[in-house]
């Protein structure tokens, strides 16, 4: 039997989330995998990330590779995922999210109360610069570039006090006990998709081995999320938080959008049934909760209106030219 080939990006994150989405599979149907490693644009080029626009440059070597023919599968980081549909591939499979929360990496085992006045709090992420900027106004906040280790490493120096990092991905790495503080996801929501990945496939291809990775709940959840982000047009610069959560047969979605110096936000919070097309639901409420967003200003407080990117780093932290 001919493997099946499953393309990834060759950061540290990228390969360990993919060797375990391959693992998961050959466990589950016993199929042989082989993991291929493409190198993206956005691991060559060295301009921050929120100059490029509306690339997807850690999407597209991927996709171009995968439409080539020389893969038959791609793992995305799916709030790295750009929103608009891309011709000729589908999602083929969303697995269970890891923990979408935010994590504080201090050092000295401190929680966000607990850091000093002025301390240095460094991070990539627009929407994580004005929430910290919301919460504590009296801190200072570093923009870093970096993957997880070189990050974790500049607070071990001393060099700053803290990281603002992603739960899912030091969990992934085996790093989670960096962590010193894990925020609540209903005051501090994370990047539409955050923790959750999408194996996407050729539009026409059928691959049932995907069926025993696929998780129901996770997809609803995420794609409301990502519902939101696409209908406010909200690009790399824009602090944008989402959480959907589906409890029994109803779809909770709560979204905020930040103004850059944490001043101010507007947030809006709506439920919706399940009633059998679980994707059309989600779309409907993550569009009406943007409308909702917009109609009390959001667009006149945050950057929003631009193509639909994600609201901060690739999930492994890694910015273009940064990679060690």
């Amino acid at each position: 039997m001919t493997p099946l080939r499953i393309a990834t990006r060759g950061s540290a994150l990228a390969r360990a989330q993919t060797e375990a989405v391959a693992a998961s599979i050959v466990e589950a149907t016993g199929l042989e995998v082989e993991i291929v490693v493409i190198q993206s644009e956005g691991d060559r080029i060295t301009e921050s990330l929120s100059t490029l626009g509306g690339t997807g440059v850690f999407a597209s070597a991927l996709r171009e590779a995968l439409l080539a023919g020389e893969c038959d599968v791609v793992v995305h980081s799916l709030k790295d995922l750009p929103t608009q549909p891309y011709p000729g591939l589908r999602i083929g499979a969303v697995p269970m999210r890891e923990d979408p929360r935010d994590a504080l990496c201090a050092r000295d085992g401190l929680s966000l109360d607990e850091l000093p006045p002025g301390a240095k709090v460094g991070t990539g992420s627009p929407r994580r610069m004005a929430q910290l900027r919301s919460v504590r106004p009296d801190l200072e906040i570093i923009d870093i570039r970096g993957n997880i280790d070189t990050r974790l490493g500049r607070v071990e120096s001393g060099e700053l006090d803290a990281v603002v990092l992603a739960a899912a991905g030091l969990s992934r790495l085996g790093r989670l006990e960096a962590a010193s503080d894990l925020f609540p996801l209903d005051l501090w929501p994370t990047a539409p998709g955050q923790g959750a990945l999408a194996i996407e496939i050729r539009e026409g291809d059928s691959i049932p081995e995907l069926l025993s990775i696929e998780h129901p709940t996770t997809r609803t959840a995420v794609f409301a999320e990502r519902a939101v982000l696409a209908a406010l047009e909200a690009g790399c610069a824009a602090p944008v938080g989402a959480t959907a959560v589906v409890d029994d047969d109803e779809l909770e979605l709560s979204a905020t959008v930040y103004a850059p110096s944490g001043a101010e936000e507007i947030g809006c919070s709506r439920s919706a049934e399940l009633l059998g097309d679980d994707a059309l639901v989600a779309s409907l409420l993550g569009q009406a909760v943007a409308q909702q967003l917009l109609e009390d200003g959001a667009a006149e407080i945050a950057p929003i209106g631009t193509p639909a990117q994600p609201d901060s780093t690739p999930s492994d932290g890694v910015w273009p030219g940064d990679r060690p």
